[in-house]
């Protein structure tokens, strides 16, 4: 399928101590060699060789190390050569150049990965973990992308899969060497009990989802509360920088300000909001909307109050307004109170003694969603396997129906399908190519 060789900067392509030219085709050896000081075509499998880039007139370009990587213990599952050099980007584009003037042609973006997903080196699920990766922003991603490059998805999906070849396979039977006299004792002995198990399996992968891409992601976290509770000083001691203006006038922040932490393997996309109040002027009206409007796609509300003053009104319709929203109940100012036996967390921001706040935050993600079964890593993933359910489904509805069984096979080999497209064992050309198109240049 892949005539050429292909070539590309592996590196990030800026100055640094070491870039990295990689190459992968039957070709890769040979047009390293037309270029390089030493002889490497029999060079063995997995060794550096020491040398020197040559221009068309044979002069030293830059002093290399030539890694070999032999089909098939390779990335690609192709013969591959990586040309370390010097991290100049002028020297770095000049190699490139070289190679691609010796016959090999510019990798396109995920091209290196898409070889070792047909090639059989990974399956469709263990590409997207590479990018996953690459992307990753906190502990809890990277780990999430690690076990998928290890092939976890494909270990979860797998026993699924074997269940609806299992339901398959009995329906197949009975067509052939008819077992029941009739489909209503069929569906209640033998595929209504199957089906509503793969069901049940099927609903605790999904209900684990939401928490897991969260988890990925960051969670969402606004801060909420009267003007002048503290609110700016907060996300400055949570982000230990001045990101927020923090005044003693009311009303300050106008806009939305973000920022983001990691507690623990947990991120945090923080968003300081506008005071919430009934406000006159115009502009802060609008501040004031957007955090409503923050607020409301919010997975956690970090709910502050004034803890030098009691609750008053506007303080109880906030406490009402984030009932059925995950929340911390913070009170500020904790070094001007008198009493401080109200429950709920007590902190001094502008002191910057927030310990109790993140103690919290530990104890609310203490985490072993990881510890257990494997997570689906994106959209298209969890969205094959919610077409894989409602196949299933209906399925069950024509079982329930006592409909023929060779008509309710129809809907159980769509959802084997849809489960073995997370696999890429079923695909798309135009798919595929949408998905490697988003990797980055030499990967």
């Amino acid at each position: 399928m892949f005539q050429h060789t292909i070539a590309a900067i592996s590196t990030a392509l800026q100055d640094g101590a070491i870039s990295i030219i990689r190459l992968s085709g039957d070709e890769a050896i040979s047009i390293v060699q037309s270029i390089f000081s030493k002889n490497i075509l029999n060079a063995k499998s997995h060794t550096i060789h020491y040398g020197f880039i040559l221009d068309d007139n044979k002069q030293p370009v830059d002093e290399v190390l030539v890694s070999i990587f032999r089909a098939p213990k390779t990335y690609t599952r192709e013969d591959i050569v990586e040309i370390n050099c010097h991290g100049g980007t002028f020297i770095t584009r000049k190699i490139l150049s070289i190679v691609l003037s010796h016959g090999a042609l510019l990798a396109k973006p995920g091209e290196f990965t898409q070889r070792a997903f047909y090639h059989g080196r990974i399956d469709l699920s263990q590409a997207e973990a590479v990018q996953d990766m690459i992307e990753a922003s906190n502990d809890t991603a990277a780990n999430m992308a690690i076990r998928g490059i290890r092939g976890s998805i494909k270990k979860l999906l797998q026993p699924l899969i074997d269940d609806l070849m299992e339901i398959i396979a009995n329906i197949e039977v009975n067509i052939d060497y008819p077992e029941y006299d009739d489909v209503a004792q069929l569906t209640t002995h033998d595929l209504l009990p199957k089906t509503n198990e793969w069901l049940t399996k099927i609903d605790t992968i999904l209900n684990r989802v939401q928490t897991g891409q969260l988890l990925k992601k960051g969670i969402d976290t606004v801060i909420i509360g009267k003007p002048n509770v503290g609110k700016s000083s907060l996300l400055n001691a949570l982000l230990e920088e001045d990101k927020a203006i923090v005044t003693d006038i009311a009303g300050t922040t106008r806009d939305i300000v973000e920022g983001q932490i990691h507690i623990g393997s947990i991120q945090l996309n923080l968003i300081d909001t506008a005071g919430i109040r009934d406000a006159k002027d115009k502009i802060e009206q609008i501040g004031i909307e957007k955090s409503q409007e923050k607020l409301k796609q919010a997975k956690l509300v970090l709910l502050v109050f004034d803890g030098s003053k009691p609750l008053d009104e506007e303080d109880k319709k906030l406490l009402e307004l984030t009932n059925d929203k995950m929340r911390l109940i913070i009170y500020n100012k904790e070094d001007l109170s008198q009493n401080t036996d109200k429950e709920g967390i007590w902190i001094s921001a502008q002191n910057n003694d927030i310990h109790s706040l993140i103690e919290a935050l530990e104890n609310m993600y203490q985490n072993d969603l990881l510890k257990e079964e494997p997570l689906l890593s994106n959209e298209r993933q969890i969205g094959l396997l919610n077409q894989a359910k409602q196949d299933m489904i209906r399925a069950k509805e024509a079982m329930e129906n006592f409909i023929e069984p060779d008509l309710i096979e129809i809907d159980i080999q769509m959802a084997h399908d849809h489960l073995k497209e997370i696999l890429g064992e079923v695909h798309r050309e135009d798919l595929l190519d949408t998905l490697f198109s988003k990797f980055c240049l030499g990967k």
